[in-house]
C-alpha cells in the first residue's frame, strides 16, 4: 500500500520528466497541485476511466491549461487511455498530450484550455447545463442528472477579465454543483504576483455570492480532503476553495519561484528532485504498488453501475423522458426537427416579405424551437435588439447573460461541451470583439455552437463608428472551421439557421441586419443552391459581361445595379454568397458554374472591409467596400457617403468591364 505523498509524488515525477523530455512545458503547477490532484481524483471525483463519456460523470476542467501535465498524469495513473508513451511524447507532433489540453484529442479532457480564464467560464457553462438538465429530467423515481463540475484556476485565470464575468453570473445563478479550486501559489511568469495582483480573492468571490473556504494547505492531504468534502455539501452557492501551494514543490532550488513556472527544470535539478522526494528509478518509472493504488477503473465501474441501476428504474417509470435524455446527451436531433424551418423558407420564398434579417432570424429560431426542445438561447443584454427570444419559449430555454459578451460565449461553449443542450448567444457584431477568443476556441474545439450577431454594418447609423463593424466579417471568415453566414433575406436566414443546427463539428456565426433588407425572388434552382453558400441569384440569357457578388443587405444594391447595367446593354450576373466557407467546400465544377473563369470582370459589394473579397474577384476585379471607420448619421446617409450605392457599383462595374476587355 502506498502513501498519499508517494502517490502525489508520482504526479510530480511524471510531470517533471515529461517536460524535461520535451524540453518545453510548465512543470511548476503540476508539481504544486499534485497533493490536491491526488485527493480529488482518488477520493471525490465521480468518473470512470473505462468510459470517459459517461453522461453523469463529474466534469473536471483545468483552466490554467499550461499545467497540462497535471491532467495527463492523472489520466494516465487513474487508467484512462493515456499511455506512458503518450506522456513521453508530451508536446510532440500528433501526440494526445498536446502542450495545452485539447478536447477530442485526449480521452478525459473535457475542454480545450490555455487562454486563461476561459476554462472557468466553460465550467460555469457545464454547471449551468447540469442544473438545467436536472430541473428538466430528475424525478422522485430517480435523479439521473446528479454530478459536479470541478475547475482548477490559477492567479492568471483570476486576473483575466472573463473570470469576473463568469464568476459573477455563476453566483447569481446559484450554481451549487460548481466547485472551483484556486491554486494560490503567488507566482506567474513575471515573478511574485503581489506587485500586480494583491486583491482579497476570497472577499471578491463572496461578493459574487459564492461560498469560500479559505487558507487550505494545499500540501496537507487531510486538510485538502476536509475542504473539498465540505465543498461537496452544497448550500446552493458555488464554492471557491483557496489552496495555498508552492509552485514546483519538491524542486530544492526552484520551488516557489518563476523559474519553475514555464521551463524544464534541467537534468541536474531533476536529479535533485528525485533525491528530495526519495524517488528512485529511471525517468517515467512509477513503482507497481503505487500504480495499483492509483488505478480507478474498478471504482469507476462501480460508480457507473450504481448510476445505471438508478437509470434502469427511471426508464421503467419514465420511458419517454429516459429516451429523450439519452437522445439529447448523444447530441442527436429529433426526427423531422427541420420540418418547420424548411417550411418557413419555402413560405417566405412565395410571399417575399421584406424585413430586417434580425427579425428573419427570430422567425427562424421560433421555427427551429418546435423541433429542437434542447435549444437554449441568450443575449448579452440585447434581447430586444438581437431578437434572440421567440414566441412560446420557456424559462428553461432562454436567459439574459447581462453585459458579458466574452463570458457568455465561453459559458455557452461549456454548455455545449457538457451535452444535452444546444445553445446560441447574441450580441451586436461589433461586440464580437469582446468574445473573440471564445469564438476562436469553439472553432478549434470543433463544437457546433451558434453565435448570432446583429447590427451588421455602418447601416446601424446614428450610434456611429464605435458601433459600426468594419473588419469583423473578415475576422470571422478567416477563422478556420467557422461557418460565417450573412443572409440577405428571410429565406437565406432560415437556410443559415438550418445549416447551423445541422452542424456537428463546426460552429456558426450568423450575421443579421438592423435595417430592412429586401426579399429576393429566386428560381427553384437558386433556392436549392442557397445551402451551397454561393449561387446565381440573377442571370442573363447571354454570357455575363460582369459578375456582381454580394451578401446581406448589399444584395439588393447588386440587384438594382444589374438592372441599371442591363438597361445599357450590359449583361450582369448577380451572385448571392451568404457563406463563403460553404461555397469553398463545393466541387470545382459547381464553383466554375457560378464564377466562370472566363468572366474576369467581377465586382464584390459588401459594407465591410474589402480585402477578403479579392480572392473571388481577382486582380482584374474590384471591391465596393469600406476600409475606414464609419460615421454618426442616419444609416442610409452613411452608406451613401461611403460609396455603398447603386450608382457607384454601376460606375465601377463599367470601368472593370472596360479594363477586362
Amino acid at each position: 500500500m502506498s502513501t498519499r505523498i508517494e502517490r502525489a509524488n508520482a504526479i510530480r515525477v511524471l510531470s517533471m520528466d515529461a517536460v524535461q523530455a520535451a524540453n518545453s512545458g510548465h512543470p511548476g503547477a503540476p508539481m504544486g497541485l499534485a497533493d490536491v490532484g491526488e485527493v480529488l481524483w482518488r477520493d471525490l471525483l465521480k468518473h470512470n476511466p473505462n468510459d470517459p463519456a459517461w453522461v453523469d460523470r463529474d466534469r473536471f476542467v483545468l483552466s490554467n491549461g499550461h499545467g497540462s501535465m497535471l491532467l495527463y498524469s492523472l489520466l494516465h495513473l487513474t487508467g484512462y487511455d493515456v499511455s506512458l508513451d503518450d506522456l513521453k511524447n508530451f508536446r510532440q507532433l500528433h501526440a494526445k498530450t498536446a502542450g495545452h489540453p485539447e478536447v477530442g484529442e485526449c480521452p478525459g479532457v473535457e475542454t480545450t484550455t490555455g487562454p486563461l480564464g476561459q476554462g472557468l467560464a466553460n465550467a460555469v457553462g457545464m454547471a449551468l447545463a447540469e442544473q438545467k438538465l436536472a430541473n428538466q429530467f430528475n424525478r422522485p423515481a430517480g435523479h439521473i442528472v446528479d454530478h459536479r463540475t470541478w475547475v482548477v484556476v490559477g492567479d492568471g485565470c483570476l486576473m483575466e477579465g472573463i473570470s469576473h464575468e463568469a464568476a459573477s453570473l455563476a453566483g447569481t445563478l446559484a450554481l451549487g454543483k460548481l466547485i472551483c479550486i484556486y491554486d494560490d501559489n503567488g507566482i506567474s511568469i513575471d515573478g511574485e504576483v503581489e506587485a500586480w495582483f494583491n486583491e482579497d480573492v476570497g472577499a471578491r468571490f463572496e461578493a459574487y455570492g459564492w461560498r469560500v473556504i479559505r487558507n487550505v494547505d494545499g500540501h496537507d492531504a487531510d486538510e485538502v480532503n476536509k475542504a473539498l468534502t465540505a465543498a461537496t455539501k452544497s448550500d446552493g452557492r458555488p464554492t471557491l476553495v483557496c489552496c495555498r501551494t508552492t509552485i514546483g514543490f519538491g524542486s530544492p532550488n526552484k520551488q516557489g519561484t518563476a523559474g519553475v513556472h514555464g521551463a524544464a527544470l534541467g537534468a541536474e535539478e531533476v536529479a535533485l528532485v528525485r533525491k528530495t522526494l526519495n524517488w528512485g528509478g529511471e525517468a517515467f518509472e512509477v513503482p507497481e504498488r503505487i500504480r495499483q493504488d492509483w488505478d480507478m477503473r474498478a471504482r469507476g465501474n462501480l460508480l457507473q453501475d450504481s448510476w445505471q441501476q438508478v437509470f434502469d428504474d427511471y426508464k421503467v417509470a419514465h420511458a419517454d423522458l429516459a429516451a429523450e435524455f439519452l437522445r439529447r446527451m448523444a447530441g442527436e436531433l429529433t426526427q423531422g426537427w427541420d420540418r418547420q424551418i424548411t417550411e418557413l423558407a419555402r413560405s417566405e420564398q412565395e410571399n417575399l416579405n421584406s424585413r430586417a434579417t434580425r427579425k428573419s432570424s427570430q422567425q427562424a429560431i421560433g421555427a427551429i424551437a418546435t423541433g429542437v426542445p434542447e435549444l437554449f438561447g441568450g443575449s448579452a443584454d440585447l434581447t430586444g435588439s438581437n431578437n434572440t427570444d421567440w414566441e412560446g419559449m420557456t424559462a428553461d430555454q432562454y436567459m439574459s447573460y447581462g453585459v458579458r459578451e466574452f463570458g457568455m460565449t465561453a459559458i455557452s461553449n461549456g454548455m455545449l461541451l457538457h451535452g444535452g443542450v444546444r445553445p446560441f448567444t447574441g450580441t451586436f457584431l461589433i461586440f464580437m470583439e469582446y468574445a473573440r477568443n471564445a469564438v476562436r476556441l469553439a472553432s478549434l474545439m470543433k463544437i457546433p455552437n451558434i453565435f448570432v450577431y446583429t447590427h451588421d454594418s455602418v447601416a446601424v447609423g446614428e450610434d456611429g463608428p464605435t458601433h459600426q463593424p468594419i473588419e469583423q466579417l473578415t475576422n470571422l471568415r478567416t477563422t478556420p472551421n467557422l461557418a460565417t453566414w450573412r443572409p440577405c433575406d428571410t429565406v437565406e436566414s432560415a437556410i443559415a439557421w438550418k445549416s447551423a443546427l445541422a452542424s456537428k463539428d463546426q460552429p456558426s456565426a450568423l450575421i443579421f441586419t438592423r435595417q430592412t433588407s429586401r426579399a429576393q425572388p429566386r428560381s427553384a434552382v437558386a433556392f436549392a443552391n442557397i445551402a451551397r453558400g454561393g449561387y446565381i441569384l440573377r442571370d442573363t440569357e447571354a454570357a455575363p459581361d460582369v459578375i456582381l457578388i454580394a451578401t446581406g443587405s448589399e444584395v439588393e444594391v447588386a440587384m438594382d445595379a444589374a438592372i441599371v447595367l442591363g438597361e445599357s446593354g450590359t449583361h450582369a450576373r448577380v451572385i448571392s454568397m451568404p457563406c463563403t466557407q460553404r461555397f469553398d467546400e463545393q466541387d470545382a465544377q459547381y464553383r466554375e458554374t457560378v464564377l466562370p473563369a472566363s468572366c474576369r470582370a467581377r465586382v464584390a459589394i459588401e459594407a465591410a472591409h474589402p480585402d477578403y473579397w479579392y480572392r473571388f474577384v481577382g486582380l482584374d476585379g474590384a471591391v465596393v467596400g469600406i476600409n475606414r471607420f464609419g460615421l454618426s448619421a442616419p444609416g442610409d446617409e452613411v452608406l451613401s457617403e461611403l460609396g455603398i450605392t447603386v450608382d457607384n457599383v454601376v460606375a465601377i462595374a463599367q470601368k472593370i468591364i472596360t479594363h477586362a476587355q
